[in-house]
């Protein structure tokens, strides 16, 4: 995703090509910050509080002061100002912990259209795989020095299941404790159907990002006559499941095709999930889509 848009907190927009960020921030040097990614629709943000209040704890676990509310938002007001009601857009919001040699955090947003990649994926589903973790499903919050569930800049992991997933040829990965518990994505979190339960990973226990965009989803899940609940799963229970998704912000909901090379049944509530979102779902485009 290239910026289209950016706008820096003190200085307001800036060309998008104009450097942001001093070669001496702790964002680039040990990927110490935090982001937020929001969905445009309509040219505001989707589920901004949440996203907010998602940063603001964040920030918090890893002892990094951020500006006031108010602040923020006229960043991001800024940055999205005029952007065309129709078109679909990304707007990322990040604040680093600035420059080693001390002094205030550096924060900016980026704006711009949702990817072409991404707006496929929702028509055609992904192809899935799973990838151990190397840790335990209830380790990471046992551990009091860890901060988990952040959405933290520093993501060498998640970068390297991407290029493990580009060289298996699939599109992305679940990660998976070392007890075999089906954990969430490197950017997405995992949704499954069992009977009329929408069901999720418990965020609190394992330590995953407690994602917005998958709590809105199961608050709103009686919509569809479902119920709503937190559970544990392996992959062999996902491949029986009446349906798996990925859900993320700018992604929205997608349907999981094959996980291990397993083709999983379509299912019948995809499209009223993605309707239940508000996610635009492209028309399909008569091209086979690629099979794990």
């Amino acid at each position: 995703m290239v910026a289209s848009r950016m706008a820096v907190l003190g200085r307001g927009v800036v060309p998008p090509e104009e450097p942001v960020l001093r070669g001496d921030d702790l964002g680039v040097l040990r990927g110490d910050g935090l982001f937020e990614t929001m969905h445009l629709r309509g040219g505001r943000p989707w589920l901004l509080d949440a996203h907010l209040a998602r940063l603001r704890t964040g920030a918090a676990a890893v002892e990094l002061s951020l500006p006031p509310a108010g602040a923020l938002v006229e960043l991001l007001d800024a940055v999205r100002a005029g952007w065309p009601a129709e078109v679909e857009g990304a707007l990322r919001l990040v604040c680093t912990r600035g420059p080693e040699s001390g002094g205030p955090p550096t924060v900016y947003a980026t704006l711009a259209e949702v990817p072409e990649a991404a707006r496929a994926a929702r028509r055609d589903g992904v192809t899935v795989a799973t990838l151990p973790l190397g840790v335990p499903a209830e380790a990471r919050p046992g551990l009091e020095w860890l901060p988990a569930g952040i959405k933290s800049t520093s993501y060498g992991a998640s970068t390297a299941a991407r290029r493990w997933a580009a060289r298996n040829g699939v599109d992305d990965v679940l990660w998976v404790s070392t007890d075999s518990y089906v954990l969430e994505g490197p950017s997405a979190n995992v949704v499954w159907l069992s009977g009329s339960t929408l069901c999720t990973v418990p965020a609190a226990t394992t330590g995953i990002l407690p994602g917005v965009t998958v709590r809105w989803l199961l608050e709103h899940a009686g919509e569809l006559r479902f119920t709503a609940a937190e559970r544990m799963t392996g992959a062999a229970e996902l491949c029986v499941a009446d349906g798996v998704w990925l859900t993320s912000s700018v992604r929205g909901l997608v349907e999981v095709r094959t996980l291990d090379g397993t083709e999983l049944a379509p299912s019948p509530h995809t499209g009223a999930l993605q309707a239940l979102l508000g996610f635009p779902v492209p028309e399909p485009s008569g091209v086979s889509r690629r099979r794990g």
